[in-house]
């Protein structure tokens, strides 16, 4: 088992972090047991995170990072990156109640999870709290991503904070050209943001652009 970012494992080109909850599965993956370490396998196909690395994104993530996730769903990447901080702590935004259930059951056994049913659109409705966090990263399928991203990195990253964004093209709009989109997505981050660096999520997601960003 190599690790090729902190907290990030590789191995037969299969990606994996480091069970904090040994013996327990998330969403059905598979777990490895080497030299008395359990993993656990995560999937390109159902991460655009896990996609993104495998495509060549170096996250920058420290493991003492605190991170606002925002477009929680029901925890299957949050439920990674709480294996990759080890002394960090994931702020995990889901505006669902139903699917927000199963993220608070992920939480409950994860101590660095604080789960919040709250609309990402609405900063202020969880700003007491949220601290400063070093790390944003958004996956939520709206017409206004950059919009939303931009309102809670300018409440919540601190300077020099990295941004990551997984950009759905579809969501923006399904009638214009994916690039015409992600090009229009850049400039509105832009305003905060220095992008360092990018990556398309196929062939585990079409349409869909990653980008990783250093706050202004």
């Amino acid at each position: 088992m190599e690790e090729i970012q902190p907290g990030i494992f590789s191995q037969n080109d299969n990606l994996y972090t480091k069970n904090q909850v040994p013996g327990e599965k998330v969403y059905g993956e598979s777990l490895q047991e080497i030299d008395g370490v359990e993993y656990r396998a995560w999937h390109a196909n159902r991460s655009k995170v896990a996609a993104a690395v495998k495509n060549g994104i170096d996250l920058d993530l420290s493991q003492s990072d605190d991170v606002l996730y925002l477009g929680a769903a029901s925890g299957t990447t949050v439920s990674h990156f709480s294996d990759i901080l080890e002394e960090g702590f994931v702020f995990a935004v889901e505006y669902s109640e139903t699917v927000g259930r199963d993220l608070v059951k992920v939480a409950d056994s994860r101590e660095n999870i604080a789960p919040i049913i709250a609309d990402a659109r609405k900063p202020e409705d969880y700003e007491d709290l949220v601290p400063e966090v070093d790390v944003v990263f958004q996956d939520i399928s709206q017409r206004d991503q950059p919009e939303i991203f931009n309102k809670n990195a300018e409440k919540f990253l601190k300077e020099n904070g990295v941004g990551l964004i997984a950009i759905k093209a579809q969501s923006i709009s399904s009638s214009r050209d994916p690039e015409e989109v992600f090009e229009e997505a850049r400039e509105k981050l832009k305003e905060s943001f220095d992008v360092l660096d990018e990556v398309r999520l196929e062939p585990y997601e079409k349409d869909h652009l990653f980008l990783k960003m250093r706050k202004k």
